[in-house]
């Protein structure tokens, strides 16, 4: 089969024919339809960040597709089903998933790290956290559903719980950022957006934000003004969805005394907090990964109803030959998602 192999920082992706994988009795074999293209996948290309196994390494995390094969302990999946593959597997056992916090799994396998991703013409993977696709649902789009949907979905609704009339200020919106807004829209909050692009900021709008900053041009001074002035004073929540460290020191100063900042976003750099102000104001801060697997039948419910929509956010689609060009897109900040098809 042909893949998009990764063998280290700074290199392309090169496409290669490897060997098909062959499955184990609690594993699926799925031919790959799409595969969403993540800002993560490219931290590891561009940035370094360490994979846990060492290339060569197929990445990818964000696929749907169609199952080829199911091995002989498979209950809940037979040839043909579409399917939807979350990127992290969990254990099911480790103190976290029996807490219901299987997104944090101490014994994770997440797919195009620690095993085999899926930018490939087949994968293979655990059954166990797979998903079904309704027939309703375009095979393709979908793909998003697995990562650049649930991400939010989960920062939204169970980290940052966020509720009808809640103020919500997201920094940031691109592949992930723009569904924060769109999840948190549907989820009854008044959202501002902010971003230097005006056409993300555009689409925001339409995905159901509020209000729009364009920060290109503003000190960081006249921007917290402005977010008070539409807040009353403060976000009641923001959500930062860069991983700058600049945007992470504006979204906690952003929230009004006793609000919430979730950090979505990933950096490896340090940030300095005003422990002063988070302290005197009892401002909350906290984390976001991923998903659990118990989430993503609502949110294919909400993909299903409308609250959610796939088709404006995926703005671009190539073959595995043109990957690069993905990445490349990303890097200029001229995509919000962009899928590999098959």
């Amino acid at each position: 089969m042909k893949a998009a192999v990764f063998h280290g920082p700074k290199q392309p992706l090169k496409i290669e024919e490897v060997e098909t994988p062959k499955i184990e009795s609690h594993e699926i074999l799925v031919k790959i339809a799409a595969c969403g293209v993540c800002n993560t996948d490219m931290h590891y290309i561009d940035h370094g960040v360490p994979t846990f196994k060492k290339p060569p390494l197929i990445l990818g995390h964000e696929p749907s597709g169609i199952v080829e094969e199911a091995g002989a302990g498979v209950k809940n999946f037979k040839v043909g089903d579409r399917v939807l593959i979350p990127p992290v597997f969990s254990c099911g056992y480790c103190a976290n998933c029996r807490l219901g916090r299987e997104n944090i799994c101490f014994n994770m396998i997440m797919l195009g790290n620690h095993i085999d991703g899926a930018f490939a013409e087949y994968t293979k993977v655990p059954a166990k956290d797979c998903q079904h696709l309704p027939e309703e649902l375009p095979l393709e789009e979908s793909s998003i559903i697995a990562d650049a949907i649930s991400t939010p979905y989960h920062a939204v609704k169970n980290r940052a719980q966020v509720r009808p009339g809640d103020s919500v200020v997201v920094f940031g919106c691109g592949g992930v950022g723009i569904n924060v807004v769109q999840v948190a829209s549907a989820a009854g909050a008044s959202v501002i957006a902010v971003d230097i692009v005006d056409n993300k900021l555009d689409m925001a709008k339409k995905l159901g934000a509020q209000h729009t900053i364009n920060s290109s041009d503003k000190e960081d001074k006249a921007l917290l003004k402005e977010i008070r002035t539409l807040t009353g004073g403060g976000a009641d929540i923001a959500i930062e969805a860069i991983g700058n460290p600049k945007t992470i020191e504006l979204a906690s100063a952003a929230v009004k005394a006793g609000g919430l900042h979730c950090q979505v976003g990933y950096t490896h750099h340090s940030v300095p907090m005003n422990a002063g102000r988070l302290m005197f104001r009892e401002i909350e801060i906290k984390g976001s990964l991923g998903c659990r697997p118990v989430d993503y039948p609502k949110i294919i419910e909400m993909v299903k109803t409308g609250k959610i929509q796939l088709e404006p956010v995926v703005t671009h689609k190539f073959k595995l030959e043109d990957i690069d060009k993905a990445f490349d897109l990303m890097r200029k900040g001229e995509s919000l998602r962009s899928i590999i098809v098959f």
